[in-house]
């Protein structure tokens, strides 16, 4: 005699494994992002601590027009650091694989380093500031 399950149980089981994944994938997802954003913060450390390496060999900051890369190659952009040395191998990327936004001067602070976040977009909520962390 041949026994196979009948559609109810296979509808029982579909809904149990529904219900279970709908527990689980949430979960998952926000480590995920969690994740994300600690990359991000441990890249702009890493960002920080280049710059300040920086200023001390050299006595100023890059400017925005020299930019990170002033990190991983010597300026050719006035003012030209004098005692330059490869601060970073290459420049990392924020926790969403997107450029990091510096600025200097800015303001009050001799530089603004941060990353656009999830979304993407500069000057939203969801923005990673060093000087947040």
């Amino acid at each position: 005699m041949r026994r196979g399950f009948t559609l109810i149980e296979v509808l029982v089981v579909l809904i149990i494994l529904g219900l279970i994944a709908a527990l689980i994938v949430p979960r998952i997802t926000s480590r995920v992002d969690e994740a994300r954003v600690n990359t991000t913060k441990l890249q702009l450390k890493a960002l920080k601590n280049a710059l300040e390496q920086f200023k001390l060999d050299n006595g100023f900051y890059p400017t925005t027009e020299q930019g990170l890369k002033a990190l991983v190659e010597k300026p050719t952009v006035p003012p030209e650091p004098k005692n330059w040395k490869q601060y970073m191998e290459k420049l990392p990327k924020d926790g969403w694989g997107n450029d990091f936004i510096y600025v200097s001067p800015a303001g009050s602070r001799p530089y603004e380093l941060k990353s656009a976040g999830p979304d993407g977009v500069e000057g939203t909520e969801d923005d990673i500031s060093v000087w947040d962390l």
